[in-house]
């Protein structure tokens, strides 16, 4: 679904460039982060799309559930995947990662850039935008479906990459660690992504950790994040990114030593802190202020 915001007072709102997103804080307290999709140059609403996943933490269900005069807490607009908008550009997205890469490729049409577009899905049914990409310039364009074309050969996400040029890419996991392992086979010279969910684990350990809320104890299993193991027993816990940068899942270390995973906080904070999405414990045991 298509959902636009804007100022209950009808004010300007902030400045974005392509790549930015919103943080929404939702009704039930909930946090989440979602791609502006819309026209930078509308300074009086901004677009976001979200995808329904009834299996999923709650967020989008929240979001679909909003009606018109509904209010959301907004912070941002904040840019983690900016687009530079100079030279040649592969633009690669899956899924609901085209949020991000739709206003990439509309600022590349505007300036006349050399630019070619890969967009991934299961079906075109489940792809949303596709009215507006069938308008764009079709020998730029690239819709590829599982349903229609299998699974993408070594290479094949990649092809379109000019000598020299960039590479932007969203969408889920498999889909940005295909394109990272083959990047160096490609021809372009720079690679910029955006991960849409938590970033796979590799080489963890099996951990023990204590909720000190109810005393508790959930082991974390080697293939597992912390927040995952946590959520089963306290599915209430907050988190949004997944990712370490938004430190909505920052906790309180009451005992052992995190193995800290993330960017977010500093030093100091990391003395007595922890974010759980992708953080670890560098021990047997955590104790934690849940």
């Amino acid at each position: 679904a298509a959902i636009t915001l804007a100022a209950p007072d009808g004010a300007e709102l902030p400045i974005w460039h392509p790549g930015s997103h919103l943080d929404l804080h939702l009704p039930s307290g909930r946090r989440r982060q979602y791609s502006l999709c819309g026209d930078p140059d509308d300074r009086h609403s901004y677009r976001v799309a979200v995808r329904r996943i009834a299996d999923g933490g709650g967020g989008s269900i929240e979001m679909h559930a909003l009606q018109p005069g509904s209010t959301v807490t907004v912070r941002g607009p904040r840019n983690g995947f900016p687009f530079v908008g100079t030279g040649s550009a592969l633009f690669v997205a899956g899924g609901i990662g085209i949020t991000p890469i739709i206003a990439m490729v509309r600022e590349a049409i505007r300036t006349g850039m050399d630019w070619q577009f890969v967009y991934c899905g299961r079906t075109r049914e489940t792809m949303p935008f596709l009215d507006e990409i069938a308008q764009w310039d079709q020998s730029r364009v690239f819709v590829r479906t599982d349903e229609e074309h299998g699974l993408p050969a070594p290479g094949e996400l990649l092809e379109r990459a000019a000598p020299g040029g960039a590479v932007y890419c969203c969408g889920p996991t498999p889909m940005l660690n295909t394109v990272r392992r083959e990047f160096r086979d490609c021809r372009a010279t720079a690679l910029h992504f955006e991960r849409f969910g938590p970033p796979p684990i590799t080489n963890g350990r099996a951990f023990d950790v204590q909720l000190v809320s109810d005393g508790s104890v959930v082991t974390v299993g080697a293939d597992e994040s912390l927040l995952t193991a946590v959520k089963k027993t306290r599915p209430d816990v907050a988190y949004s990114c997944q990712q370490g940068f938004c430190g909505t899942c920052k906790v309180r270390v009451l005992s052992g030593a995190p193995e800290h995973l993330e960017n977010r906080l500093t030093l100091d904070e990391q003395q007595g802190h922890m974010l759980i999405c992708v953080s670890r414990s560098a021990g047997e045991r955590l104790v934690l202020d849940i």
